[in-house]
This record gives C-alpha cells, structure tokens and sequence, in this order.
C-alpha cells in the first residue's frame, strides 16, 4: 500500500513548486487557485521571497500548503496505484485533507493564513521557545517536562529518538538542560516565532474555532492519519474537531508512520518542499521504503521507486 505525507512548517524555501508551476497547467492551476484564495501576493512570495517574509508564520503556512498541493496536482495522476492512506505534519494535515477530498484549497488556504496569524499573536514574542532532543525517548522528554516547573511539553514526536519540546522560554532552557544531563545527544534550540502544540496556543485554538466550524469539510475519499489521534479517519466533523485540538496537542508522528505501516503501507511518498518526513520514517521504521518529490528533476525517479516497491510487495 503507499502512502502519501506533506510537510509542515520548517520545509519552505523561495521559488519552491515553481519547476513544476512552470512546466505544468494542473500545478500552476492549483497556485493560482491558492493565491486567489490568498487575496493575491501569494505565488510572488513563493517566488522571490524575501526568505525573512517567507519565514512568517501566517506566510508560511499557506505558501507551503499552496505548494505542496500544486506540487501533488501533478504527481497524482501519474502514481501507479491510489493512494491508501494520507498524513500530513501539522500543518501538513491540511494538505492531506486536501488531497483526500475533504477540503477545498482554496478553503484551506485562507484558514491556514488565518491559523498562523493567531498562533503568532497567541504568544508575545520572546515568551515561548521550542528544542528539538534528539538521542532520548518520547518518553524520558514527556517524563522531563512533567517533572520541569512551568509550561513546557512535547510539541512533536517526530521519530523514537527526536522529539520538539515547546513552552515558555525559561522552562524550554531547564528542560533542555535535564535532557542534557539524562544523556541527550543533541538539543537545538529551534528558530521559530512562537511556541506551537503546546498549551499556550489555547487562545489560537478557541480563535480559530468559529472559522473551522464555518468552513465546507465532506467526508474523506482515503483516509487521513490525524496528528492529535494517530489513527485514520474519513468522517468530516471528526477531521474538523481534530484540526481544532490539533492547535495545542501534539503531534504524534512517529505514532502516525506505525499506524501507517500496521494498515499495510510498504512506501512512503513524501509530497510538497523538503524531505524532513523522509528522514523521520528512516528513523521509525526503516522496513518502510520511501521517496520523496520536492523538484521536477524528483519526479520521474521517485515514481518509479513506488511502482517498483509495491511490484516486489504484491
């Protein structure tokens, strides 16, 4: 079975999808649609940047979504099966639950921007913090934060050795330190603007509430694997209850890929800027063949990868 995953913040970069905007109508379709939805400006930032505008949460977020969804319009007609299931990184959800049916881009986009502007006001900036631990276990992170005075938490459980704490800056440092101390190999004191799926992002998630329950949601063609629950789901109003939670819980990712490999998935192909989910399953399961298409130069390769993967599985 393959399964198809999109990223989330963190992945962006100038000009990403443009090869494939260039050289395709369903890819250029699909910006065009977004930047419409966007209220125009949106593929000139994909476009030229600047990196530092780039980088700004309520830009970020729909410009990766616009662009991983340009870039899957292309890719979908040309897979050699359907896929079986979706997942998507936080904010790659949305694009899941777009590629899934269950969302219109356009829809998406103009919640996606509006999901970014109030998780960056959610927080004074300079108040919160995240750290990536790599070299412990979900669990010893969950049990040092639990054990840390003030807010701090895993945000994403991104693989069995790396998971994102986030929370107020003091306690993100202690914690750092205790991981440190409890024979962490790394921590990195991650470049973000605010403190994401973690309890400071309640008032983001009671904003943005009113706008999930107003948008259009149908029920999924192929499921999609929630961050907040780690299990396939097709139902509307559940993927509507889950994108709200989703705000402040976190995202359980190395969860998500085993789920995946459980219901059948033997590849994984990575959609959208980056290849940050490529490495994660690298480090969850490293039975699960993967392939990833960020560039045109990617495409033809990686399909063949899937084709081939899933021949040798049948």
């Amino acid at each position: 079975m393959l399964s198809v995953v999109f990223p989330g913040q963190g992945s962006q970069a100038v000009g990403m999808s443009m090869d494939f905007v260039r050289a395709h109508p369903r890819a250029r379709a699909a910006l065009e649609e977004a930047d419409a939805a966007y209220g125009g400006g949106l593929i000139d930032l994909i476009t030229h940047g600047p990196e530092e505008e780039l980088l700004r949460t309520e830009i970020t977020q729909p410009a990766v979504l616009a662009a991983s969804i340009a870039i899957y319009r292309e890719v979908e007609p040309r897979l050699p099966v359907p896929p079986g299931v979706f997942a998507g990184h936080s904010l790659g959800e949305y694009s899941a639950l777009v590629a899934a049916g269950g969302l219109d881009l356009a829809d998406a986009v103009r919640l996606v921007r509006r999901r970014g502007a109030l998780m960056q006001q959610a927080v004074p900036e300079g108040t919160g913090a995240m750290a990536a631990i790599l070299g412990l276990s979900g669990e010893q992170v969950s049990e040092i934060c639990a054990a840390t005075s003030g807010v701090v938490s895993p945000a994403n459980y991104n693989s069995p050795v790396q998971t994102v704490i986030a929370g107020e800056r003091a306690p993100v440092a202690s914690a750092s330190k205790a991981a440190e101390e409890a024979g962490a190999k790394r921590v990195v004191l991650l470049a973000v603007s605010a403190p994401f799926h973690c309890k400071l992002m309640a008032p983001a998630m009671e904003k943005l509430t009113p706008e999930l329950a107003e948008v259009a949601l149908r029920d999924l063609r192929i499921p999609v694997v929630a961050n907040v629950t780690a299990q396939p789901n097709g139902d509307a109003e559940t993927a509507r209850r889950l994108l709200r939670e989703q705000v402040c819980a976190p995202v359980r990712w190395t969860e998500c890929i085993q789920t995946m490999v459980a219901a059948g998935a033997t590849v994984q192909l990575e959609v959208g800027p980056g290849r940050v989910l490529s490495g994660l399953a690298a480090k969850t399961d490293r039975g699960l063949a993967r392939a990833s298409i960020e560039k045109l130069e990617d495409l033809d390769g990686a399909l063949e990868r899937v084709a081939k993967t899933l021949e040798e599985g049948a």
